[in-house]
């Protein structure tokens, strides 16, 4: 989702943008607090789903396409451009004589993004090791992967400042997404204790773990509770809680593909293994260029702190990674793939 509001935002003021997602995702909210105008289709994914939700979702699905061809024969656009998501597969079929433009945020593009990309004119990729799953009738672009438009990289004394942190102390991330990342959070919780003796922790914990945190707070001990800094999800900050951390504790989402490299940020990822592999890929890419380690989820409670500690403990490795990171960083994906949007708008208004 942020990436294609980075990619908005390089082209507001050269286009008019309709947003469309399914219905009653939490999308919506998001998107109109970016200022995006978003209007909403029945859709429902089919992978990796039990076989009782299948008809019901398949139906969902045909029931999208007759809803986005109403949206675009009333919006009128001149070109489509897509990021992922089941929502989109209505979208594509809707509309396959326009032009359509796909960014692939994963490493391995997911189902959905198979599917859309076989009607794209463009494909844009995070990395040139995602261009193996396209065939040579297709152009692909190695854009990087756009990260959010407000972001700012700083150093780690002022990010600390600015966040609100001690800027002397090193600093460990746990992040597991807006909804959290349920035994990434019991295993931090479990040993927390001994990770505040380790770094101050920024912990952004999900909505739906939140609730558990005020009982977590109260079994530390007072001369390292000020040293936990607990958030349910950071809209705003974001930034500075990456550039403030000296190693960051994830999931191995689409984002850290771009975010970590941004930052240099030496990384721990545990991959969600109750889904097909993406995580996976995303994760054993960044671990064989240098700039993580990967952790089984079914081993996190025994592997996470000796791992931590080891890492916090040795800043040249730290040191190392974080050049690693650096190193794969692309700034400007977001502005070169608006003008990959823009291209194709030009080449329909020729006729071509």
């Amino acid at each position: 989702m942020y990436p294609a509001l980075a990619v908005i935002a390089e082209l507001s003021e050269k286009a008019e943008v309709l947003w469309v997602g399914g219905q009653g995702g939490m999308e919506s909210a998001l998107v109109k607090r970016a200022g995006v105008p978003f209007e909403s289709i029945p859709a429902a994914g089919l992978h990796g789903v039990g076989i009782r939700s299948l008809p019901l979702n398949a139906s969902r699905l045909l029931q999208g396409i007759p809803a986005a061809k109403r949206i675009i024969r009333r919006f009128q656009p001149d070109v489509l451009f897509f990021t992922g998501g089941y929502v989109g597969v209505p979208v594509a079929l809707a509309s396959q004589r326009l032009p359509q433009a796909v960014f692939v945020p994963d490493i391995e593009p997911a189902l959905a993004l198979r599917l859309i990309s076989r009607f794209a004119r463009v494909i844009n990729v995070s990395t040139a090791a995602s261009e193996r799953f396209y065939s040579g009738r297709k152009r692909v672009v190695v854009t990087g992967y756009p990260t959010q438009t407000d972001f700012v990289v700083r150093g780690k004394a002022e990010a600390r400042r600015i966040f609100g942190l001690d800027e002397g102390t090193r600093t460990l991330l746990v992040f597991g997404g807006s909804r959290g990342a349920r035994s990434i959070n019991m295993a931090v919780w479990e040993i927390l204790p001994e990770l505040l003796k380790i770094a101050q922790v920024v912990h952004i914990t999900g909505d739906l773990d939140w609730p558990r945190v005020p009982a977590v707070i109260e079994k530390l001990n007072m001369t390292y509770a000020d040293r936990y800094y607990p958030h349910s999800y950071l809209h705003e900050g974001m930034d500075q809680a990456l550039g403030a951390a000296d190693l960051v504790v994830s999931r191995a989402g689409a984002a850290t593909i771009g975010e970590y490299p941004l930052f240099g940020l030496p990384a721990v990822l545990v991959p969600y293994p109750h889904a097909w592999r993406y995580q996976e890929v995303n994760a054993a890419y960044l671990e064989d260029n240098g700039g993580a380690i990967v952790l089984r989820d079914e081993d996190l409670r025994r592997t996470l702190l000796p791992t931590v500690s080891e890492l916090m403990h040795d800043h040249s490795r730290l040191k190392e990674m974080g050049t690693a990171m650096r190193r794969i960083s692309k700034p400007g994906a977001a502005k070169q793939i608006a003008g990959e949007i823009e291209r194709l708008t030009m080449k329909r208004g020729r006729g071509a």
